[in-house]
């Protein structure tokens, strides 16, 4: 199944939901109070919204996800190297490097991961 889009307000609202799923739902809005300062309508609205969309499931007022934080993340990556870089890594990679302080030991990582992907282990 592919991540389907969540938006920033909601990638948020996930970020605490995956810090303490499964939760009660009246514990969320009292958490989604603290920390992004939403009314009990917006998080609930929220809930809905993303539950209309196979993200988050609530059944007898306990809420879980059903996407993980790295199916989020990658479909994010994924649409911001096709919309911003025609799906072009070695482009992203120009302009990223361009921009970043990498340390000695971030480029032997990358190094390291191109080196992996290059030859992958044989199963």
């Amino acid at each position: 199944m592919n991540a389907p889009k969540v938006f920033e307000s909601e990638y948020h609202f996930m970020l605490v939901l995956w810090e303490v799923e499964p939760v009660n739902s009246t514990r969320l809005v009292g958490l989604c109070r603290e920390r992004l300062n939403w009314s009990k309508a917006t998080t609930y609205t929220v809930i809905r919204r993303l539950s209309e969309r196979g993200i988050v499931k609530n059944e007898n007022t306990i809420v879980s996800s059903l996407v993980s934080r790295e199916e989020v993340q990658g479909a994010s990556i994924d649409e911001l190297m096709e919309r911003t870089f025609d799906g072009s890594v070695p482009q992203f990679l120009a302009a990223f490097t361009k921009r970043a302080k990498m340390k000695p030991e971030d480029v032997e990582l990358l190094r390291q991961m191109i080196a992996e992907y290059d030859s992958p282990e044989e199963g």
